[in-house]
């Protein structure tokens, strides 16, 4: 039965009280964001599926639909949502100065909102502008962000930035200790020493406390011999097409997997050897697209890797001859498909989602890991995908004819000292012991000690 609403109708008393009932927060969904103040909250109506949004600032609520049925997500919309009402009250405060054409930032959208999550979120917001600008990366914003909900914001939010003293930060660093490397723990004191440094731009510190010392352990992902990489190598062509042993709702539920995904695509085995013979970081798998590859075929056979800007770094990869051998491989099988286009990606094209692209080749890489039982290096450090960067570069360390670092450095995008400190930290004096017994000729060093 068709209900058609007249202007009586809009006018009565029961519709109006019913159709603002199902507007009006559900008090048992009604939850905070971790580390924002209690006027950030998200909670669900009866006329809508997904989750809402509401905010108190300056004198009124705002409220929005976060477009999504996930308590997690809306939390990170809430975020989002929450820093650019800031922002915005911020450009609303800036007024001129006496002096013509000058402006004053003196006041800020921070300042009165004194609370550590405040400070936070405009920080945030000024990162944003970097990425935008490019002077910073959009993932590294994104690891930025999982570390503030993660947990900074939920121990200090609502705090006054003058709470986070160096007894605190000893504190939060005994706790961060018990779970993570000594890299990731400075890096969490980096995020907390941009907020701080922010608070004292915008007066609401006084000066930074004393941070806690941490001597950076690196521990280098553990690079694959040659035996082990021709081992991964024969796994991932034999188990190419080959469904995983888990059952549907493992695969669907635990990992992520779609149905069309449940079997190992012939991509894995092709990134596995075009990985060790490029230099390429595995976040390049995603976003390598023909039209970023040019063969070239002089007195050396190579591919040329236009790839998009990564970590400062700009320049072309050149890639080892069986690089050439593997894109055409690929370039066959997908042309079929009419996948081959120049704005096509090299690795899994069918795939629009390249985080999940992404995930699909490690997933499986993981699974040939696990077959061959080469997860954990001799020194039990634990082997992914950025394990085949590393034997890239040490296998041209170990077996590259007078290579120099700087010449490799720039061409794997890195720099001299983190082949240095990473990648040659697993060279022995054994493996070049060819090198180091070798004598210059007589002609060019007379002097030399029998």
């Amino acid at each position: 039965m068709l209900t058609v609403f007249t202007a009586a109708a809009a006018n009565d008393p029961v519709l109006r009280t019913q159709a603002r009932e199902r507007t009006v927060p559900i008090p048992a969904t009604i939850t905070p964001v971790p580390g924002y103040p209690r006027k950030l909250s998200v909670f669900k109506i009866a006329a809508s599926k997904f989750w809402q949004v509401r905010c108190w600032i300056e004198g009124r609520t705002h409220r929005r639909s976060t477009q999504t049925q996930s308590l997690r997500m809306a939390q990170s919309f809430a975020r989002d949502f929450y820093e650019q009402l800031l922002a915005q009250s911020a450009s609303l405060r800036i007024k001129p100065t006496p002096i013509q054409g000058v402006v004053s930032l003196a006041t800020t959208a921070v300042k009165p909102q004194k609370t550590f999550a405040a400070m936070a979120a405009q920080m945030i917001t000024n990162e944003q502008a970097r990425v935008e600008r490019g002077e910073f990366s959009a993932g590294s914003l994104k690891v930025l962000r999982n570390r503030l909900d993660a947990h900074i914001l939920p121990r200090w939010g609502k705090l006054s930035p003058a709470a986070v003293d160096h007894a605190e930060l000893l504190v939060f660093t005994q706790y961060l200790s018990k779970s993570f490397s000594t890299i990731t723990v400075s890096q969490y004191l980096v995020a907390v020493r941009k907020i701080l440094t922010l608070a004292v731009a915008v007066n609401a510190l006084d000066k930074l406390p004393e941070f806690p010392k941490i001597k950076v352990q690196t521990n280098s992902r553990g690079a694959f011999t040659p035996t082990e990489y021709w081992q991964i190598m024969r796994t991932a062509r034999k188990l190419q097409h080959t469904r995983h042993p888990d059952s549907d709702s493992t695969l669907r539920k635990n990992y992520r997997l779609r149905s069309a995904e449940y079997t190992m695509p012939p991509d894995v085995a092709w990134c596995i050897g075009f990985m060790v013979n490029s230099f390429i970081r595995p976040s390049d798998l995603k976003t390598l697209k023909h039209r970023h590859v040019e063969v070239v075929r002089n007195d050396n056979t190579y591919l040329r890797l236009n790839l998009p800007k990564t970590k400062s770094h700009s320049r072309p990869i050149v890639t080892l001859q069986p690089a050439v051998r593997i894109y055409q491989q690929i370039t066959q099988h997908y042309s079929a498909q009419n996948l081959a286009a120049p704005d096509n990606y090299l690795f899994l094209p069918y795939l629009r989602d390249r985080a999940y692209a992404h995930w699909v080749l490690a997933f499986y890489f993981n699974w040939v890991l696990a077959r061959t039982g080469l997860k954990l290096g001799a020194h039990g450090q634990e082997r992914s995908l950025y394990s085949l960067r590393h034997s890239s570069i040490t296998f041209r360390l170990l077996y590259g004819q007078g290579i120099d670092l700087l010449t490799l450095a720039r061409n794997a995008r890195t720099s001299v000292d983190m082949i240095n400190q990473h990648y040659a930290s697993t060279v022995t004096g054994e493996q070049n012991i060819g090198m180091l017994q070798s004598r210059r000729t007589r002609q060019h060093s007379p002097s030399v000690i029998s």
